[in-house]
């Protein structure tokens, strides 16, 4: 594999001397150039934070996968690492699609699990594909030996892929998205005890959308006395405000034990109710905490930074993942990302009235806003903060909708990229908004994360202000600050 990689640094490297930085993300994981998608292999080996993603390091279009890597000691800054998987045996033959990560039970070798992708035709899957779960090793994190495939595909599956690996006592899992034979989505679950040679358990889960015919990057864990089980359905219809995007993600809870059949107990909900967010992974942290990253970017709609600015695509912020009151999950920024704060102006109590503004700040392009909301003394139909704000107009615009009872991010207003919104209802008479603003994409996290919205916001040149407006009454507010943020890399 050495000879594919170093063709592969040499591509990106060329590549990145064409960057334009204009959107380019600041505190937000990305490749050095080139295309980006699946946040893959998350772990803690070595004494560091792996974060390996699916990466085409030749164009910012999609195209035969590696795997990139960063790493980190605290998930705040983050180190470059080499490309750690390119296509280089027939089994991958054109692709080294998205997987997972587990250290050995002596924490001396990572071992990672991903599907190996081959097109029947050689050149698209007009003919069908061929995917299999390959094995590789490491001692470092960096520097990988393949071994195989350890799982071949069923012949009667048009698609299996994603493998998600953990351990429960002396016995390794391994889940894969399936579409069936009969075209359902489904969830195939294996076991092993040597984590080499790997069985067939069950049918873990089938969609019961008989749309969906197709569950990616499945992944299944334990919060408190439930199970979750998050996925990506490929073909459900939209409904209302659901399923807008191409490709939507989210989960469901139940229960399960090793041996058992597992029990839905709550219906399929949306992760991120935003335009961007897709194919999110989850691993342990040494505390504990199970920690989430997602992909920002788009297979359909044309990313705005394609086109010339020689990179594509994203990670979402780390998200800390626990089951609220209510049985859904709650997913909010991991603590440590308070470190990237470099300065906080603080603006107190304040009270916007009919049609009045305020400029929060002049020009920002890298900013946390803690916005809270007294609902109960709001009279406005919409409050909210127009942000990447240019004098010609543009921007986006992160609101509350009073009539509608949802928060949203408006891009119909923004300089580039895909337009339309996203809303996600809230309720209470307390709204707490944190509002992540990068160079390319906003993060919204409502009521201490019950609710996420996450999509690109792509603004002219020129000072991009941000405004706190109030539309046709009062806005009531208890609390506002806006923390600048650094960057998240070492160099």
């Amino acid at each position: 594999m050495k000879e594919q990689l170093a063709r592969a640094e040499a591509a990106v490297a060329a590549l990145r001397e064409t960057r334009n930085d204009r959107w380019y993300p600041t505190f937000h994981i990305a490749a050095p150039a080139g295309w980006i998608n699946d946040p893959n292999g998350l772990s803690f080996f070595k004494d560091r934070y792996q974060v390996y993603f699916q990466h085409h390091p030749y164009s910012t279009q999609w195209g035969p996968m590696h795997w990139g890597h960063v790493s980190s000691t605290d998930m705040v800054t983050w180190k470059r690492e080499p490309i750690a998987f390119a296509p280089s045996i027939e089994a991958d033959r054109d692709g080294v699609f998205s997987g997972s990560a587990v250290p050995s039970p002596d924490g001396e070798t990572l071992y990672v699990y991903y599907t190996g992708h081959r097109w029947a035709n050689g050149v698209n899957e007009d003919d069908g594909n061929d995917q299999v779960q390959c094995m590789a090793t490491s001692t470092d994190g960096i520097n990988f030996e393949k071994h195989g495939v350890v799982v071949e595909g069923p012949a009667e599956l048009p698609h299996f892929r994603d493998p998600k690996v953990w351990q429960i006592g002396d016995t390794w899992y391994m889940v894969f998205g399936a579409c069936s034979a009969d075209n359902r989505g489904q969830v195939w679950l294996y076991t092993s005890t040597d984590m080499e040679d790997w069985e067939f358990d069950s049918i873990l889960f089938e969609d019961p959308d008989p749309d969906a015919f197709m569950l990616e990057c499945p992944d299944f864990f334990p919060l408190g006395d439930k199970w979750v089980l998050t996925y990506c359905p490929m073909g459900p219809k939209p409904a209302g405000y659901a399923n807008r995007n191409g490709h939507n993600a989210g989960y469901v809870v139940g229960t399960w034990a090793p041996g058992e059949a597992f029990v839905q107990t709550k219906d399929y909900v949306l992760e991120d109710w935003g335009h961007n967010f897709y194919a999110p992974q989850t691993f342990e942290a040494p505390d504990g905490r199970r920690i989430q990253y997602g992909w920002m970017g788009s297979f359909e709609e044309p990313v705005a930074s394609q086109a010339s600015d020689g990179w594509s695509g994203q990670l979402t912020l780390p998200r800390e993942l626990t089951l609220g009151e209510d049985g859904n999950l709650v997913a909010r920024p991991i603590d440590e990302v308070k470190k990237l704060r470099n300065a906080t102006e603080e603006f107190g109590n304040l009270s916007l009235g009919y049609g009045e503004s305020l400029v929060l700040a002049e020009d920002s392009t890298a900013v946390e806003i803690e916005l809270d909301l007294d609902l109960a003394a709001t009279t406005a139909d919409r409050v909210g903060l127009q942000v990447h704000k240019t004098s010609d107009g543009h921007h986006s615009y992160v609101y509350y909708d009073a009539l509608a009872g949802r928060v949203g991010i408006d891009s119909r207003l923004s300089y580039a990229g895909a337009k339309g919104y996203r809303a996600a209802a809230v309720s209470g008479d307390k709204l707490r908004l944190r509002i992540f603003v990068d160079r390319g994409s906003i993060e919204v996290f409502a009521n201490d994360g019950a609710t996420a919205l996450t999509s690109f916001s792509f603004p002219a040149d020129g000072p991009r202000s941000i405004e706190l407006c109030s539309e046709n009454g009062i806005a009531a507010i208890s609390g506002l600050r806006v923390h600048t943020l650094r960057t998240i890399w070492e160099d």
